[in-house]
């Protein structure tokens, strides 16, 4: 017997619109299969078979994140095949940061009404992100919450598992004095920041589509580009050179996650004018008149990902990075001291 309940629908949640999404995503589902992955979707858990052949000591590292109140900006412009892409890599950007390889991902949509072919939109940029990662979604959960949120309005989050050889962990204990700091481009805001940007830009209905001089394209569109995935370059750089840290930059800017890659004695010396600032952050900066200090301790400022190697690694470093799509640049280097982070003129 096919499954239904009136009494639920009255309730509010459509148990047939949930298997309805479900077929909807499984052709999406299905671009992530990767090596290891032995169930589909619809069971009670995702099935991984970790590889350890080639592993001394393997270790399994996690990370969970959301997109944070960016999706916002996806309900007012009724787009939501990319939000998905932003949940991925805020999970798969921290956990590469230990030089995990990521395995699979789970995601967690929370919706006030269940429409099949909005969900399957979000999972579309969901399974873009892993396809991206070379990770496979394995599996998720699709909640509907009548009377909780609004019935178009929704979350989305997730976690990600990934795996390293404990002897190739990136833990930041190279790190010494003389070390280059090298950044890898930001492609926008990604997902950090946004309770100040929609106070900024008082964002709205009215106001999502303006336009700025700096900007080629209208404001809700540049603030929805979703979050660069850095895992494939991160990966051919670690086959050939040493990367003694990375940092993840996120919420809190450079002065909250550069520091989080340095050991004790050692403070990141960053030439603010090789920051290869985003015209956004020029915008954002204007219009909310925001001190420069604020802005470095809450946004990517145009760096997404900062990697730490030898100076002797450096041209080879930057080689690899551009021919993998990245622009890399030189930001700084590693010095003595406990500041944390300097960002000099």
């Amino acid at each position: 017997m096919k499954s239904f309940s009136e009494s639920y629908k009255q309730a509010g949640v459509d148990i047939t619109a949930g298997y309805e999404s479900v077929e909807l995503i499984k052709k999406h589902v299905a671009r992530t299969k990767i090596p290891g992955v032995i169930s589909g979707i619809g069971g009670f858990g995702g099935l991984f078979a970790p590889d350890f052949k080639d592993m001394e000591e393997p270790i399994l590292i996690s990370g969970t994140d959301g997109v944070g109140t960016k999706i916002k900006l996806a309900f007012l412009l009724d787009k939501h095949d990319t939000i998905g892409i932003d949940a991925v890599a805020m999970c798969v950007n921290d956990v590469i940061c230990c030089g995990a390889k990521p395995l699979f991902f789970l995601d967690y949509i929370a919706i006030g009404k269940n429409y099949p072919e909005k969900v399957a939109s979000i999972v579309e940029g969901i399974a873009e992100g892993c396809v991206q990662s070379e990770c496979a979604l394995v599996g998720g959960e699709t909640a509907e919450h009548p009377g909780l949120m609004p019935v178009d309005e929704y979350d989305v989050a997730g976690f990600c598992v990934g795996m390293v050889d404990k002897p190739k962990m990136i833990d930041g204990s190279k790190l010494c004095e003389g070390d280059v700091l090298i950044g890898l481009t930001s492609s926008g805001v990604h997902s950090n920041g946004f309770s100040l940007v929609r106070k900024v830009f008082g964002i709205d209905e009215n106001t999502i589509n303006n336009t700025y001089p700096e900007l080629d394209k209208p404001l809700g569109e540049t603030l929805l580009t979703p979050t660069k995935l850095y895992v494939k370059p991160i990966f051919a750089l670690l086959k050939e050179v040493d990367i003694k840290a990375i940092s993840h930059i996120t919420g809190g800017g450079f002065y909250e996650n550069i520091p989080r890659m340095l050991k004790d004695g050692l403070t990141a010396k960053v030439k603010k004018e090789n920051i290869p600032v985003l015209p956004i952050f020029n915008v954002i900066q204007r219009v909310g008149n925001i001190p420069e200090r604020d802005m470095f301790n809450t946004f990517n400022m145009g760096v997404g990902m900062v990697v730490a190697v030898d100076k002797n690694d450096v041209e080879k470093s930057l080689e690899i990075l551009r021919a993998n799509g990245e622009d890399a640049v030189v930001l700084g280097e590693v010095v003595k001291g406990d500041e944390g982070v300097i960002i000099e003129e």
